[in-house]
């Protein structure tokens, strides 16, 4: 069980603090909830105490781990994509919910580099900016900098 004040990744929303544990009743059963704050977009999740681990929530990662996603990000590394873009985008969308965080790095790249090529699909542009804010919001904890820096410092990985 994670405490407030506690630094978690949940998987698809990205990682945050825990500021609080409620106990919460919905449709009439009560549970006990981690009140998740995002740094992206100031949000808060409540994440269900229970289902904690069947969801994926982990905790965030060392900065040496970290660092290895600023590898994946600047790689040259091609990964075959379906050409179709439906099974392209569902491609795309299993790799973020594995929750694997070098697997998202992974689409980031793909589709940002896809998108200097030709431009992306609404859908895709909504994916790569999911997916980015995954990443970003666990280097902005990771590395306790603040939400601009670590997107220049994404972007400029990017690009390299």
């Amino acid at each position: 069980m994670y405490n407030v004040g506690d630094k978690i990744v949940y998987p698809m929303h990205g990682a945050g603090v825990i500021v609080g544990i409620e106990e919460r009743e919905i449709l009439s059963e009560k549970r006990k909830y981690y009140i998740l704050k995002l740094p992206v977009k100031d949000m808060e999740v409540m994440v269900p105490v229970e289902n904690a681990d069947e969801v994926g929530v982990r905790d965030i990662l060392t900065r040496e781990d970290m660092d290895k996603v600023f590898e994946v990000l600047g790689s040259e590394e091609k990964v075959e994509m379906p050409k179709n873009w439906s099974r392209r985008y569902r491609f795309n969308m299993d790799r973020i919910k594995s929750g694997d965080i070098e697997e998202i790095a992974r689409v980031v790249r793909a589709l940002e580099r896809s998108d200097t090529s030709k431009n992306l699909s609404t859908g895709e542009r909504k994916l790569l900016n999911s997916a980015k804010q995954i990443i970003i919001s666990e280097m902005v904890l990771v590395y306790d900098e603040d939400y601009e820096k670590i997107v220049k410092i994404v972007d400029d990985a990017i690009l390299r």
